[in-house]
């Protein structure tokens, strides 16, 4: 009888702590708000995020965190320590812009010519700073919570280093060397107070093309005397299409190529001399990926060629796969479900949308989750993300401090 008294307290105890972390959370949500509507406001791109993360050390120094600066160019790196030595665990937010020129209406729409969050990472960065608040407060905890504030992860400017990848080589992982690491995405056109979740490959591949075709400039009166680049380019593109459409396996995993940038020519009277594209692939195996990227060279420099032109092809990888380790997934789920209530926790599809936060999870266990941001009770549709009309609900914010606090107290507990 001792023995079930015993236990009947400590679930009790538990109980009480639970309630205790969930009502603080509730007391900063105007808190988290403000902060991301302050990000909305001031966005930075990639690499140039001096503002935001300064904001962001300032915010972790003055609740006694253990702050590094300028950790893969503008990140930020807090520690918290618990009352002993135990596992580490890392929670990360992204915090570049985009360079997208806003037209939402909102009131805190963004004041920096043609850049915009248009991705949700001033909703990530607001959840990370809450959720370094609500520890803070409660870290009586064995082990350590390291807080990852990430730049570039839309990818860094060209001839510049960046993003997960770059601080994975400064230490990011190191000192103390991380034992899991949890990260979320906002959803803007996926209802609010729901989680998303999959196990193994969620996120797709994703690799950068540019294609310069090369012809031979003439007046557009006379055509004959050109290699005209545009017509090359046009052939080009509608081949290229056909690589997902008549030579990808989409039974096995889906594949996605798109073109975001054609760019030629500079009068109505002119056949110029060349024609650039720009372009990604997306893919959840990586055997499809490099099968597409052979066929984009093999295509585009077979079809110039044909017409007595020429396509210098260049690919570059931007992020790998996001894998979720399913052993680590399956021992946190619980902590999702008593997070947002299991009928919030939904397995989800995988996407074609990318995450450089890949490059974490090839090193550590952990995974990515999904927030939905949608308020179904919203007069106008979701917009998607990486458009100028892109919005999330600043109700949907609270969750994700939820779950985020919870991730890292049930890991640490675990173990």
């Amino acid at each position: 009888m001792k023995n079930l008294s015993f236990i009947f307290l400590i679930l009790i105890s538990q109980s009480l702590y639970s309630q205790s972390i969930d009502n603080q959370i509730a007391d900063i949500e105007e808190k988290v708000i403000s902060w991301r509507h302050d990000f909305h406001k001031f966005p930075e791109v990639s690499n140039r995020e001096f503002k935001t993360s300064e904001k962001i050390a300032r915010h972790l120094e003055s609740l006694g965190i253990k702050v590094t600066r300028n950790v893969g160019v503008n990140g930020v790196v807090g520690i918290l320590e618990g009352k002993s030595k135990g596992k580490v665990v890392a929670l990360r937010a992204d915090m570049d812009a985009l360079p997208i020129t806003e037209n939402n209406g909102l009131k805190f729409q963004s004041v920096n010519d043609g850049v915009m969050h248009a991705c949700g990472h001033d909703g990530h960065m607001s959840i990370l700073m809450g959720t370094a608040e609500v520890l803070s407060k409660n870290n009586d905890f064995e082990g350590t919570v390291k807080f990852i504030f990430q730049g570039a992860e839309e990818g860094p400017p060209p001839g510049e280093e960046g993003g997960a990848r770059m601080m994975i080589k400064e230490g990011v992982l190191e000192n103390p060397d991380v034992d899991a690491i949890f990260g979320l995405h906002i959803a803007a056109q996926l209802p609010m107070n729901k989680v998303y979740y999959k196990p193994k490959g969620f996120y797709a591949s994703s690799s950068r093309f540019t294609i310069k075709v090369i012809g031979t400039q003439a007046h557009g009166g006379t055509p004959w005397l050109s290699v005209d680049p545009i017509v090359i380019t046009a052939q080009i593109i509608n081949s290229i299409q056909t690589i997902i459409s008549r030579e990808s396996e989409l039974t096995k995993e889906p594949a996605v190529i798109s073109f975001g940038k054609v760019e030629g020519g500079n009068r109505f009277n002119i056949i110029p001399g060349e024609v650039n594209l720009v372009g990604t692939i997306r893919s959840l195996d990586y055997g499809m990926r490099d099968y597409i990227k052979k066929r984009i060279i093999e295509l585009s420099q077979g079809i110039a060629k044909s017409y007595g032109g020429e396509a210098i092809v260049e690919i570059d990888d931007g992020a790998d796969i996001t894998f979720n380790d399913p052993a680590m997934m399956n021992k946190m789920l619980p902590s999702l479900k008593k997070s947002a209530g299991s009928e919030n926790v939904i397995l989800s599809n995988a996407k074609t949308l990318a995450e450089d936060y890949a490059y974490y999870l090839n090193e550590i266990p952990g995974f990515l989750f999904e927030l939905g941001g949608y308020n179904t009770n919203e007069k106008r549709e979701a917009p998607a993300h990486h458009t100028p009309d892109f919005f999330i609900d600043d109700s949907s914010l609270l969750l994700g401090v939820k779950v985020m606090t919870n991730l890292a107290l049930d890991f640490l507990d675990s173990e």
